[in-house]
């Protein structure tokens, strides 16, 4: 996500502050709020699959995805 989106994202945080946002204005919020999630949350996964983990016996284990548990 460049620079410029996360700018508008901010300036209509502060307008919401000072008045009622448009429809239009929150939709594209909604939008850019999301895809600021998406990319965030892409950039985790991304760094926690560089992450190994070592024991104190010395073997290495990469981090493996936990299964989700559906109830």
């Amino acid at each position: 996500m460049d620079q410029k989106k996360i700018d508008r994202i901010n300036e209509l945080a502060k307008l919401a502050k000072q008045r009622e946002l448009t429809a239009e204005e929150q939709e594209e919020r909604a939008a850019l709020r999301a895809e600021y999630i998406a990319a965030f949350r892409g950039n985790l996964e991304a760094h926690l699959n560089t992450i190994t983990i070592q024991y104190p016996d010395g073997s290495k284990k990469k981090l493996s995805k936990k299964p989700l548990n559906e109830t």
